[in-house]
């Protein structure tokens, strides 16, 4: 089997099947069918099956021209039905990995999505989870559920591993193809085959480790790490304001030391596909082994707190200036997660706005990459444009997405206070109005 399908990558034979169409899995099928792999990508979403098949791109980190060239070309297409999966000899499951209401893992989607390959599954085919999940997931539950449901056996049937996804919404330097990729398999062979399905494809280097669990676990350090490092940021902060010292000026001038400091930022809070989350499935993972991560939970602990954090300094401020916080016009400054994307799940901007309008305040916001965004069954609508005379009408301006293409100045030069959670002010001169978090 392997050298089989060492050959068939070679001679680029291999048919790629990818679950799951979003922000990890339609970046990942635009570059294997460009690297020259025949494309078939899965989901449940008719509406996104439908985009794709019509060459019509709705993720950023894609190229609009990349994806219709390749379905016009057919190399690339999408479906609903799972039965195809019986054509492909490569499957990555790209599904999202979310909390529950009792902040537990959620993995109904990988189970699911792994009940329906084991339908159709044939021999000679590799399994690769890319979705974020606590350590064992592949070994433990995917491989159990391949088995039984096909009736073939890991390792001498169909090769199965790990390799975690890494997307980065926005970034302008690091993208799929140039992103180095960590790859755990169950076995040798596997390792080495699933590695080189990669390497045929991706530009970034390609580290092999020895089991899935080894992989699943380093990608919750990846996130954990900066869990964390933000939950110092932010601790500090509030401290810092205590204090009466601009957090934003210390933190420039430690990472001016050339080694042992990596310099993150304090904020309204932590938003994406995996900050937020990734600490949450561990922390629960610990518990099987009587143990408590009591250094992440803090990290997660003050995370969690900060949209209520600067609610209570937007009262604050408020206050100073004689004004309830029932009944204020505030206009809040962005709503998606990190700045110059659209991409608002987690959003800590938008809890900010769940927590002002508990107070009773009048909130409208402005976001010019996310027209409108939706909560809890309701849809919530940006200003159309951020004109002076908008500014001007309300109570206070709270910026907690720092957008590089908004006018700072006009928000300056209009707006009776400013609360800036995220320093996006930093070069705007005349101060009088602005505070930071």
């Amino acid at each position: 089997m392997k050298q089989k399908l060492l050959e068939k990558i070679k001679n680029k034979k291999i048919v790629v099947g990818v679950i799951g169409l979003g922000y990890v899995g339609l970046p990942l099928a635009v570059e294997k069918a460009k690297a020259g792999f025949k494309t078939i990508g899965f989901d449940i979403q008719e509406n996104k099956v439908q985009m794709v098949n019509k060459g019509h791109n709705y993720i950023g980190d894609v190229v609009d021209h990349d994806l219709s060239e390749l379905v016009r070309n057919g190399m690339l297409s999408a479906t609903t039905d799972f039965s195809f999966v019986k054509n492909v000899d490569f499957i990555a499951i790209c599904v999202p990995t979310p909390l529950d209401n009792h902040q537990q893992p959620d993995i109904s989607y990988i189970k699911s999505s792994s009940e329906e390959i084991a339908k159709f599954l044939k021999r000679e085919t590799m399994v690769v989870l890319e979705s974020t999940t606590y350590p064992g997931t592949t070994e433990e539950l995917i491989k159990s559920i391949l088995e039984e449901g096909s009736g073939l056996k890991c390792s001498d049937d169909f090769y199965l591993g790990f390799s975690p996804e890494r997307v980065d919404p926005g970034n302008l330097i690091y993208k799929t193809k140039n992103t180095p990729k960590v790859v755990g398999a169950i076995g040798q062979d596997a390792t080495e085959v699933i590695a080189t399905m990669y390497r045929a494809v991706l530009d970034g280097d390609v580290h092999t480790v020895s089991s899935p669990a080894i992989a699943e676990m380093e990608k919750i350090l990846e996130n954990t790490y900066r869990n964390v490092n933000i939950g110092l940021a932010n601790e500090l902060a509030i401290l810092c304001n205590k204090m009466g010292i601009n957090i934003w000026e210390v933190i420039d001038a430690a990472k001016s030391k050339p080694y042992g400091f990596q310099a993150f930022y304090p904020g309204p809070g932590l938003g994406g596909h995996c900050i937020p989350l990734d600490p949450y499935y561990l922390s629960w993972k610990a518990r099987e082994y009587g143990f408590h991560t009591s250094m992440i939970e803090s990290s997660m602990m003050v995370n969690d707190r900060m949209p209520e954090y600067c609610v209570e300094r937007a009262i604050k401020i408020l206050n100073r200036n004689k004004k309830a916080i029932n009944g204020a016009k505030i206009l809040v400054l962005g709503v998606a997660y990190k700045q110059d994307i659209n991409d608002y799940r987690e959003s800590p901007a938008i809890r900010v706005i769940e927590e002002l309008r508990k107070h009773c305040a009048n909130v409208v916001y402005f976001d010019p990459f996310v027209p409108e965004y939706r909560e809890h069954g309701e849809v919530h609508k940006s200003e159309p444009e951020l004109a002076d005379g908008l500014i001007e009408s309300v109570d206070l301006v709270i910026i907690t997405t720092a957008h590089t293409n908004v006018n700072y100045g006009l928000v300056q030069q209009h707006a009776k206070s400013i609360f800036d959670t995220k320093n996006a002010m930093k070069h705007i001169k005349r101060r009088d109005n602005i505070e930071l978090l």
